[in-house]
């Protein structure tokens, strides 16, 4: 059974360890950043660092010439990961003999939504999400199809996993988040990642609502959640707060504006890419949910992409509307194996089992860079078994 882990530039470029340190843990393969968000990060064992902050989102390599005279344009890193990171990291990691695939963030920057607010997630109450750029967007779809296809065919990278192709709410894990004092479940989570902005309007408008009337509603919905009351969630929960047909005419709209862009961007870079070249998306089961793993209708991604990355912190069970709707593809089991960030290495054995009964085929592990000696000990006793 084939497994990844992810790893960052920074936590190979100066450490002459960190490669073969990586291809001992038993993996075959190295998901490599070359498009990340901001974000600061652990490197425990690297000789000239411990922490690593990246400041802003950005490439970890120098962009090309697609990109000259658009307003929307991918930044490059600062000294967190200069120059061609992403190529010198991938060069030491295939030297070690593992196969590189690029780790490609597109639809979460907070730097975009900073510097063109317009591109941003608008909720019902007119907050903007600066992280959260607007799928729904003519100028940003381009923007995001372009990164993709750059960030994702590069130079001694075989394959690409495709992270946030989809719609971005709330939920961010921004620095100093304190969203969490009032709990919003899953209908709570949807309604507050409905678009209002003036794209979103319109395509609300095309499925015969009015857009002032759907915010107002929407804010209504929530109202009890801000009080305290439980959210039912589910489809069922945005059906009792929101209304049915109210419901269904929202999900419509995003539902489309995210399967047409996951297709457009699939088929760009395909196009660009050498063949054999394997493109996955990270990926939930469940259309509507939001965020690094969207929802996509598992049917229809499969007849666009290689296969999915899906999100096993909680168990196996979105990995089965996947595996039972094509067996050649790739379902690849996405475990946190970093215990002082929840990960649980000591359980990866049986993990990984359950998973392989619910249809995985492959098995990521997030994250090699920002475990520590123990965890990667526990890593690789657990791989040595498969």
């Amino acid at each position: 059974m084939k497994a990844s882990t992810f790893v960052y530039p920074w936590d190979v470029n100066g450490d002459p360890e960190a490669a073969a340190r990586i291809a001992g843990l038993g993996v075959r393969q190295a998901t490599l950043a070359s498009a990340y968000h901001s974000t600061r990060a652990l490197t425990p064992r690297h000789p000239r660092h411990r922490i690593v902050t990246a400041e802003h989102a950005a490439v970890l390599y120098p962009t090309d010439s697609r990109w000259q005279g658009r307003a929307l344009r991918p930044h490059p890193a600062g000294d967190w990961a200069p120059g061609d990171a992403f190529g010198e990291a991938a060069k030491a990691l295939a030297g070690a003999g593992l196969d590189v695939h690029t780790w490609v963030v597109l639809a979460h920057n907070s730097r975009l939504g900073a510097e063109h607010p317009s591109t941003s997630v608008v909720n019902a109450y007119g907050d903007r999400y600066p992280w959260a750029p607007c799928i729904a967007q003519p100028a940003t779809r381009a923007y995001l199809v372009d990164l993709a296809v750059e960030a994702a065919v590069r130079p001694g990278a075989s394959g690409t996993e495709l992270e946030s192709l989809g719609w971005y709410g709330l939920q961010h894990l921004h620095a100093h988040d304190k969203t969490g004092g009032v709990p919003l479940g899953d209908a709570g989570m949807y309604l507050m990642a409905l678009c209002f902005c003036g794209t979103c309007r319109e395509g609300y408008g095309r499925q015969g609502l009015d857009a002032d009337a759907l915010a107002a509603a929407v804010r209504a919905a929530l109202e009890p959640l801000w009080q305290g009351a439980p959210d039912d969630g589910g489809w069922a929960g945005v059906e009792k707060l929101l209304g049915s047909e109210q419901a269904a005419a929202t999900r419509a709209w995003r539902d489309e504006t995210a399967r047409t862009l996951q297709e457009t961007a699939v088929r760009a870079v395909r196009s660009a890419a050498p063949e054999d070249f394997q493109i996955l998306l990270h990926a939930d089961p469940v259309t509507y949910h939001v965020g690094a793993n969207p929802g996509v209708d598992p049917e229809h991604i499969l007849s666009v992409a290689d296969g999915v990355v899906v999100p096993c912190a909680d168990g196996p069970d979105l990995l089965t509307p996947f595996a039972r709707v094509r067996p050649d593809a790739v379902v690849a089991a996405n475990f946190p194996v970093v215990a002082g960030m929840g990960g649980s290495p000591g359980t990866l054995a049986a993990d990984v089992a359950r998973a392989r009964e619910a249809g995985a085929s492959e098995v990521r592990l997030y994250h090699a860079g920002l475990a520590s000696d123990g965890d990667l000990d526990a890593i690789r006793d657990a791989l040595a078994g498969l």
